[in-house]
C-alpha cells in the first residue's frame, strides 16, 4: 500500500488536483482511500458527487467514542473510500490536533488494515507545514511520498520550499521522501520553466504541467471530478497522465529547500519580480 500526502498552499487547488488524480488511480483499477485533512471538510466532496460528509471530529462530537468505521467513511467514485477529518469548533482548539485524532480514530477501527486490500492511501492536508498537527501525516510512516502543488505565483513557491524544509526535518527518523511538484497552472510568465527550475534547485521533478482550464470549474460546479463529469475532455486525460506518473513514479527524494535569497533571485532571473 503507498501512502501519499498532497501539500500545498491554501487556495492552489490542491483538493481538486488530488480528488482528479485519485479519479485517475481509481480508472485505473486501484483501490484507494482519501483522508481530507482539511477542517473546511472539501477533499473529497467531488467522489462523492458533492455528498456534505459528516466529519470524524463532529461524529465523535455528537456521538461520543462509540463509532462505527461506516460513520465516517463513505464510498465514492469507483469505490474510493473517503472520510474527512474536520476541524474544531470556530474559534477552539487546533485543526491540527484533529488530523492527529482522525488518523488514530482510522487506525483504531481498523481502516487500513491489510483485509481492506488497498492500493493507496492519500492525505489532502491544508496548507502549508507549520505546526506538529498539519506535520502529522509526514510522521511515523502515515505518509511516505509527499507531493506539493504549486504555480508560478511567488507565495505558492514559497509554500512549497517551507513545507521541504518540514519533509528534510523528519526525513532523517523515517520513511518520508518528495515525490516531486505538480505544477497547478497560473498562467504566470516562463511558469513551467520556473517551475523545472524549482524542481532541480530543491533536487526533485516537476512531475506533471497542469493546465488551466476552465473545464474544472465546470465540472465542480457539477460536484465531480473531470474525468467523471467529462471523460472525453482534453483535460481529463491530462489528470489520467498525472495519476499514471505518480504510479509510475520512482524519483524520491530528501529534498534541499532554498534560502528566501535565493528563492527570490529565481524569480528575478525569470523576469516575475521586473
Amino acid at each position: 500500500m503507498r501512502k501519499i500526502a498532497i501539500y500545498g498552499k491554501g487556495g492552489i487547488g490542491k483538493s481538486t488536483t488530488t480528488q482528479n488524480t485519485v479519479a485517475g488511480l481509481a480508472e485505473m483499477g486501484n483501490r484507494i482511500m482519501v483522508v481530507g485533512c482539511d477542517p473546511k471538510a472539501d477533499s473529497t466532496r467531488l467522489l462523492l458527487g458533492g455528498l456534505q460528509q459528516k466529519t470524524v471530529l463532529d461524529t465523535l462530537r455528537e456521538e461520543g467514542e462509540d463509532v462505527d468505521l461506516d460513520d465516517i467513511l463513505k464510498v465514492g467514485y469507483k469505490d474510493t473510500r473517503c472520510t474527512e477529518s474536520g476541524g474544531p469548533e470556530p474559534g477552539v482548539g487546533c485543526a491540527g490536533r484533529g488530523i492527529i485524532t482522525s488518523i488514530n480514530l482510522l487506525e483504531q477501527l481498523g481502516a487500513y488494515q491489510a483485509d481492506k486490500k488497498l492500493d493507496y492511501v492519500f492525505y489532502d492536508v491544508l496548507g502549508d507545514v507549520v505546526c506538529g498537527g498539519f506535520a502529522m501525516p509526514i510522521r511515523d510512516g502515515k505518509a511516505e511520498e509527499i507531493y506539493i502543488v504549486c504555480s508560478g505565483e511567488m507565495m505558492a513557491m514559497y509554500a512549497a520550499n517551507n513545507i521541504c524544509k518540514g519533509i528534510v526535518k523528519y526525513a532523517d527518523a523515517g520513511t518520508v521522501r518528495l515525490g516531486g511538484l505538480i505544477c497547478n497552472s497560473r498562467k504566470v510568465d516562463n511558469e513551467r520553466e520556473m517551475i523545472e527550475e524549482l524542481a532541480e534547485r530543491l533536487g526533485t521533478q516537476m512531475i506533471h504541467f497542469m493546465p488551466r482550464d476552465n473545464q474544472v470549474q465546470r465540472a465542480e460546479i457539477h460536484r465531480k471530478t473531470v474525468i467523471d463529469y467529462s471523460p472525453e475532455h482534453q483535460q481529463a486525460d491530462e489528470y489520467r497522465a498525472l495519476a499514471e506518473k505518480v504510479h509510475n513514479n520512482e524519483m524520491f527524494v530528501v529534498p534541499k529547500p532554498m534560502s528566501i535569497n535565493e528563492l527570490e533571485k529565481l524569480l528575478i532571473d525569470f523576469g516575475i519580480a521586473n
